[in-house]
């Protein structure tokens, strides 16, 4: 039992350093993005983004020997998760571009809290009013980044609000997509609705595409294998140890992202940004430690009416 529980702690522990490592890949990953926005129109970006991105996908599962395309593909789940996928991307994108990176990180947080509440509404899993609370909570915490009502507050952080709500979607279509469908074959397709959303903005803004300079190019491409890596460590990290114990090592992207933000982009920190920081992530982590509690069974009475581990039995 003891041999067990030391594996069973390695195999936590050794999750959530993958689960850091995926965060901090992925707050690299928005901080070339960002860069790139500079100079690139946003459309240009998402369509060599995608592209890339759908490339290497393509590359690791045909290595594994999987066909790139199966019926499941367009299945309804997968439909409704191309959509959140474009949604998703295409307003990150755009609010890393215009906003600070850290209040598009922030907000990004948020998404685990919106998974919860839409688990309940569509597959009907059990939410208790603690959870309900927490995200209640959690979504003040939103409202206090932005500041709707008042001077400082900006309409261009809507978009991030906008795309958290879109990868929480497609998370929630994730867990609905058929299980024949690999890791692979889910970030092939992802990729390829970061290109639709490139295509489709580009079209709506109208803009002419830049020539990319070299620093540029080479941005661009540290952002796609960022991506990639990033989303082979969480995929490693949630196979890895218990869900529920590397998953609150998600809000370290909250860290990565601030602190990118304030050594590369100058950008500053406020009371707002704090508390509603402090609001999300304090919320995120009870409702993963709610989601714990309520799968530990409470001990019962064996059949023949001793008691567990020589304790009476409460009535």
């Amino acid at each position: 039992m003891t041999t067990r529980l030391l594996n069973d702690h390695k195999a936590n522990l050794i999750g959530s350093l993958w689960m850091v490592a995926a965060m901090a890949v992925f707050a690299v990953e928005d901080a070339f993005i960002k860069a790139a926005a500079d100079v690139l129109p946003v459309g240009q970006i998402l369509v060599i983004f995608g592209i890339g991105g759908a490339l290497v996908f393509a590359g690791l599962a045909r290595l594994n020997g999987e066909p790139l395309f199966v019926k499941d593909v367009v299945s309804r789940p997968m439909r409704f998760r191309i959509m959140f996928e474009i949604v998703g991307r295409l307003f990150y994108v755009l609010a890393i571009a215009v906003i600070p990176l850290s209040a598009a990180t922030v907000i990004l947080q948020a998404t685990p809290l919106v998974v919860v509440a839409g688990a309940a509404l569509v597959f009907g899993e059990k939410v208790g009013w603690r959870r309900w609370t927490a995200i209640i909570i959690g979504m003040i915490g939103v409202v206090v980044i932005i500041r709707p009502g008042t001077d400082s507050f900006s309409v261009l952080s809507v978009l991030a609000v906008i795309g958290m709500i879109g990868f929480a979607g497609r998370d929630l279509a994730s867990r609905a997509a058929p299980a024949s469908l690999s890791t692979w074959l889910l970030g092939l397709y992802g990729f390829f609705a970061v290109i639709i959303a490139g295509v489709f903005y580009s079209l709506w803004q109208a803009q002419t595409y830049v020539r990319p300079s070299l620093e540029i190019s080479l941005f661009l491409l540290l952002a796609v294998l960022a991506g990639v890596a990033a989303y082979s460590c969480l995929m490693k990290a949630m196979r890895t140890g218990d869900v529920s114990a590397v998953t609150p090592f998600r809000y370290t992207r909250l860290l990565f992202g601030i602190a990118l933000g304030v050594l590369l982009f100058g950008e500053e920190l406020n009371i707002s940004m704090l508390t509603g920081s402090g609001l999300i992530v304090l919320s995120g982590l009870f409702i993963v430690w709610r989601g714990k509690a309520a799968k530990v069974p409470a001990p019962t009475a064996p059949a023949s009416g001793k008691p567990v581990s020589g304790k009476p039995v409460s009535k």
